[in-house]
């Protein structure tokens, strides 16, 4: 069995360098640390982490607590964090909520308070005033990603503003008659997020000098299906369709697309639509969007996280990642 003093002598360094490498720790050279991991590797040495946290007095170990692990959003962060917890030679363990009917009370009360983590990623949570108790009572540092949370640190996008350079993009191209697709999630979840886009809609429509009509704001609770509902509704009613549709997330934008389509409409010759995100599918909708990089988010929140538990910085604020715009022919100047 290969041991930590094989990797020392195949990198030419210590057996306490080797340990530092692995272990994330400041005060190695980063030539160094890319030896001891190439060196790790090819001779298939993987380090005990029952035997570094007893050294150490942490357990190698980040917790990832997700509402469910059905979207893409979800599971993008998650890539992210695992890429950057094994680059550090830590584990990830991952507390699912469940979704809809989840035992949320199970993973606040019980598993995390249990310890079994040095630090705590949350994605697209809001916290109750027990749960944010029950957190600070474990001295986990903790980061949320996927909007700002009240008394913790995240890392998103500014969505507001994303919100109303979208709609603003379809306001340049002529449109007045703009509908919104967005609406809450679920109880629980971050409702800034959503919040925020609906508000940039409101304001770029506002400074445009364009009223907001109550039957041109659909809720589609961030899912294909239930916004495909929403605008059948719209399109089967008497107020006739908009000339354009921001929605506030690529999976609603594309079940608006669905829905246009079923009712004759073309994308973009009849209504233009535009999303935010950048859901893989969207290059197969030929989706215009506003796209972010999930993974990239999870994978600083480790890193900020993990440079907080080795002493090399701590990261007090909160860190806004940029967007682009991406235009694949879904918006056109209204007819």
């Amino acid at each position: 069995m290969t041991g930590i003093d094989d990797v020392a002598r195949a990198s030419g360094v210590s057996t306490a360098t080797v340990s530092r490498a692995l272990r994330g720790l400041p005060n190695v050279a980063e030539t160094t640390r890319e030896a001891v991991r190439r060196a790790a590797d090819d001779l298939g040495y993987v380090p005990s982490s029952s035997a570094a946290g007893l050294a150490s007095g942490r357990t190698l170990a980040m917790g990832a607590v997700v509402p469910s692990v059905s979207r893409w959003f979800y599971t993008a962060v998650l890539e992210g964090i695992d890429r950057e917890l094994r680059a550090a030679s830590y584990d990830l363990i991952l507390f699912n909520l469940g979704g809809r009917g989840g035992d949320r009370s199970r993973v606040f009360h019980r598993s995390i308070l249990r310890k079994r983590t040095d630090a705590l990623v949350a994605l697209c949570l809001d916290f109750s005033a027990e749960e944010r108790r029950q957190l600070a009572s474990t001295g986990h540092p903790t980061m949320v990603v996927g909007g700002p949370v009240r008394g913790i640190r995240h890392i998103g996008i500014d969505d507001r503003g994303v919100a109303e350079a979208a709609t603003r993009h379809l306001i340049d191209l002529g449109h007045t008659d703009i509908a919104f697709l967005g609406g809450d999630d679920e109880e629980g979840l971050n409702r800034i997020v959503p919040q925020a886009r609906e508000a940039g809609w409101q304001r770029a429509m506002a400074a445009a000098g364009l009223g907001v009509r109550p039957d041109r704001v659909l809720r589609g609770r961030f899912d294909t299906e239930t916004s495909r509902r929403a605008v059948d509704a719209m399109l089967d009613g008497d107020a006739g369709h908009p000339t354009a549709v921001f929605a506030g997330s690529d999976e609603m934008a594309m079940g608006a697309m669905l829905s246009l389509w079923a009712h004759g409409l073309r994308v973009p010759d009849d209504v233009s639509v535009i999303g935010i995100d950048g859901h893989p599918l969207a290059r197969v909708f030929s989706l215009s969007t506003f796209e972010q990089d999930p993974a990239s988010q999870g994978a600083a929140a480790v890193r900020m996280l993990l440079d907080e538990l080795t002493g090399r910085r701590t990261h007090l604020r909160s860190e806004r990642h940029p967007v682009r715009f991406v235009d694949r022919g879904s918006t056109a100047p209204p007819r």
